[in-house]
């Protein structure tokens, strides 16, 4: 599987794009940060173009791919997750790194086929130095709502309020002659 354009929307919203390095408090206190989220290699100083910004986000997007892959997917004759969880996935390992995720209780319930308690998961993964970073609650909450969703879902959500705003439209013209 590959993280979707849904997917890599919701990473960059919150990894808000910088060309130039930035000191990275908000998260990780000390690293140096450039493009979405990158910090490899980063020093004081960097400027980049948004084409480069792109380069290095797919690089960085490419091991949390692998990562996911290997884990729920690779080897099974239907992967673990469906797109949307797969995404949803990829956005906390892009923030939260393959170790965290692969020790994480998360996961367990995952390979358990328990996905609702996945989803509960989530919301455990809003501290920083055991402090809560007010920034990881929305993305966290973001991230639990993507796992949440499944397309058939969905779709049948949106037919059904086709379907109700139809009968209302008939409802108001039968209640107007």
């Amino acid at each position: 599987m590959k993280c979707s354009i849904k997917g890599r929307e919701l990473i960059k919203s919150f990894e808000a794009l910088s060309l130039k390095a930035y000191h990275g408090k908000a998260d990780r206190a000390g690293v140096w940060t450039i493009g979405w989220g990158h910090t490899r290699g980063v020093k004081p100083g960097d400027v980049i173009t948004r084409e480069k910004a792109e380069e290095l986000f797919n690089a960085d997007l490419e091991p949390v791919e692998k990562t996911l892959n290997a884990d729920l997917v690779t080897g099974r004759p239907h992967p673990l997750v469906n797109q949307n969880q797969f995404d949803a996935l990829c956005s906390f390992v892009f923030n939260e790194g393959a170790g965290h995720y692969l020790d994480s209780t998360l996961r367990r319930k995952i390979r358990r086929g328990d996905l609702m308690g996945a989803a509960g998961e989530f919301h455990r993964w809003i501290y920083s130095d055991h402090k809560i970073a007010p920034g990881l609650i929305p993305r966290r909450d973001a991230e639990r709502r993507l796992f949440l969703q499944s397309g058939a879902a969905d779709i049948a959500a949106m037919m059904l309020g086709a379907m109700l705003c139809g009968c209302a439209a008939l409802v108001a013209m039968i209640f107007m002659m």
